[in-house]
């Protein structure tokens, strides 16, 4: 069997799966370990799959700019953010994250709730200061121009001051076994911080990013209080998550 054609049904396998060990694969291919584990790494460098100790998950989404993030999938997570409204009460202290998820959130909130939204993402806040009664509070730091959100000892040592009651976390990818994780570390500590301050915290998920794993883990899948998702993914893929204690919701 020639390489293209073995990497090629390593490629099936893992979309049918979501899964693979390599020790499996080599029994499954009639190849050698060494050769399975070859053709994972050169799979991983082109970026065709995320290589892990022993074996592989499906990539994460391919990395584009927050504008192109923005447009991509656009009306999917309007629905979503439509339905995370509904958790907001007035008076609560919410933290949002910045993604171009919780960007429809900010949108979407309606005039009448009355709350404090503490950001580190400049397009959330701008999104919010023609809102009548969200007071705002920006997050300090060094602009981290792919994400458009502050990262850095600033917004972490802020954030280690905050008890907020909600959290609308950006998630780049999340895997029930390895958790939600993301390409950039940075990106990681803060996001930490966010979910040790919060009561509560949601994660707004498009199909694409569940099952998907990236270099640099954030927290267990478990630290989500809720996991909003459409209405498209099966029951099969949602079933880990809610065994883990996480409320799934989809629209």
């Amino acid at each position: 069997m020639l390489k293209e054609e073995r990497q090629q049904i390593i490629l099936d396998m893992l979309v049918k799966e979501g899964k693979l060990v390599a020790a499996e694969l080599s029994s499954r291919l009639n190849v050698s370990e060494d050769t399975v584990r070859r053709d994972l790494r050169e799979m991983d460098n082109a970026g065709l799959l995320h290589r892990v100790h022993g074996g592989a998950l499906p990539s994460s989404p391919t990395l584009a700019s927050f504008g192109d993030r923005e447009r991509l999938g656009a009306e999917a997570k309007m629905s979503l953010a439509q339905g995370a409204t509904s958790l907001i009460r007035s008076g609560q202290v919410i933290l949002m994250d910045g993604s171009t998820t919780t960007l429809q959130i900010a949108k979407a909130i309606p005039a009448h709730i009355s709350a404090t939204v503490i950001t580190n993402s400049p397009p959330v806040a701008v999104a919010l200061a023609g809102h009548p009664e969200i007071e705002i509070t920006m997050l300090g730091g060094k602009l981290f121009k792919d994400s458009l959100v502050n990262l850095g000892p600033a917004a972490i040592q802020e954030l280690q001051h905050i008890r907020a009651d909600l959290c609308f976390l950006g998630v780049y990818c999340i895997h029930p076994e390895f958790g939600i994780s993301l390409p950039h570390n940075d990106e990681a500590f803060v996001k930490r911080a966010m979910i040790a301050g919060s009561s509560e915290v949601v994660a707004l998920v498009t199909p694409d990013k569940l099952g998907t794993s990236a270099p640099f883990i954030v927290a267990p899948a478990s630290a989500l209080t809720c996991m909003i998702t459409s209405n498209e993914v099966p029951e099969n893929i949602l079933l880990p998550y809610r065994e883990q204690g996480i409320t799934v919701i989809q629209y």
